[in-house]
């Protein structure tokens, strides 16, 4: 393996696995031997990399402006392309121009070859933005909600078009052609819902936090949905995303 293109793909693993990374799943992830690891990591700080940690504690690289661009394939410029061209068929206006807006940061600090091929990429998607209601609603609050674990009251509209208040806790969001979809755990149901985001009609902070029990109360929602066939496929979807596995095959 070229010099250029080891130390490449060592800036690589040290951008994107979860840090302290250890010279030993370094050296696999670029495929050298330790001895040669440590000689590349000393190039690298060398050139003005700046990797904190030594041998037996593992690294981590601190990003700095005088560092080089990260550099990706063709086919990983195509392939983000096309997921933001795709992104209107299932996001809300504000999730759309964020993927745009992160996109274009992403292209101002490619090397000039790629930045042409980003904006002359061969895999296009022209899908048209989806048909199904948006929500009302303030769709940030929502995933901050998610983020931060807060309690949120929603005055919500079900499918046999009833209106009730809820006290949620929200867990996350679902994102698919057919339905924009919120997980929660329902204080007036005592159990897990599935809310279709374009029938919340309000919704607001209730000043409650329910921290740190997003992580156990998906473990507890992964347990009931697991053996259930009748599970409809929005809710397998949303189990799937929500999780990062597929679950529901097992």
């Amino acid at each position: 393996m070229a010099r250029t293109d080891r130390l490449m793909r060592l800036m690589d693993a040290l951008r994107r696995l979860p840090p302290p990374v250890t010279a030993t799943r370094l050296a696999a992830e670029t495929g050298v031997s330790p001895r040669q690891l440590y000689r590349d990591i000393a190039t690298l700080r060398a050139g003005g990399a700046l990797i904190d940690g030594e041998a037996g504690l593992g690294y981590r690289l601190t990003e700095d402006p005088a560092l080089p661009p990260q550099s990706f394939s063709r086919l990983e410029i195509e392939a983000l392309r096309l997921a933001v061209d795709a992104l209107p068929r299932v996001g809300d206006p504000d999730l759309i121009a964020a993927a745009r807006n992160a996109l274009a940061r992403i292209v101002a600090t490619l090397p000039e070859r790629q930045a042409m091929q980003a904006t002359h990429v061969a895999l296009r998607s022209f899908t048209p933005p989806t048909a199904r209601p948006l929500p009302t609603v303030d769709m940030e609050m929502i995933r901050n909600a998610c983020w931060d674990e807060d309690e949120i009251r929603l005055t919500y509209r079900d499918l046999n078009e009833r209106i009730t208040e809820r006290e949620i806790r929200p867990l996350g969001m679902s994102y698919s052609e057919n339905a924009l979809l919120l997980l929660g755990w329902c204080k007036l149901r005592e159990g897990f819902r599935m809310f279709h985001c374009n029938r919340i009609i309000s919704a607001e902070l209730t000043g409650q936090s329910f921290r740190p029990r997003r992580v156990a109360l998906l473990r507890d929602y992964v347990e009931q949905m697991r053996n259930r066939p009748e599970i409809c496929d929005e809710s397998r979807h949303a189990l799937t995303v929500l999780t990062g596995t597929d679950q529901m095959r097992r």
